[in-house]
């Protein structure tokens, strides 16, 4: 009787810690889906997760995926961005780099979840990619606060 228990109690020791491997390694490679956002463009489509993505309440720590998306345009088409609910739901602002200066939008918290933007613009000339970013607000040692970006997406514009 007693090397039935015996034997029950190591069966039920080695299932148990082989769950516990199991669980392990199916769940040492999952990452949380990180939000991404879109561009379209006259028949093209461009999806992207994160540049750079950290905690807000702590910006250095981070995962940096390094994507960034490359979208076909012409002087004729603007471009859709499209950002997902996760973005807009927090202030965010949106970087339009153009050949001879960038432009800086800023929108409120569930105010946007998408944006036009022309190609060309007359004053800037033609644009070369976009960035959204998620700003945060931090304070350096003298007590200052200033907004540093602790998510940004990237797309670059290839002309054709």
């Amino acid at each position: 009787m007693k090397r039935i228990i015996a034997v029950l109690a190591a069966v039920a020791l080695v299932s148990s810690i082989a769950t516990g491997v199991l669980v392990w390694r199916l769940t040492r490679h999952h990452t949380a889906e990180l939000p991404q956002i879109s561009a379209y463009t006259h028949g093209h489509l461009a999806r992207v997760g994160p540049y750079r993505f950290c905690q807000v309440l702590n910006p250095t720590d981070c995962v940096v995926p390094g994507d960034q998306g490359e979208l076909p345009v012409t002087a004729r088409d603007p471009i859709q961005l499209s950002v997902p609910p996760a973005v807009s739901r927090a202030p965010w602002v949106l970087l339009r780099a153009y050949e001879d200066a960038d432009v800086v939008s800023e929108f409120r918290p569930d105010t946007r979840l998408a944006v036009t933007i022309p190609t060309v613009d007359p004053q800037r000339g033609k644009l070369t990619g976009i960035a959204v970013q998620l700003p945060t607000l931090v304070r350096d040692e003298a007590g200052n606060e200033f907004p540093v970006p602790h998510a940004e997406w990237s797309v670059r514009t290839v002309w054709g």
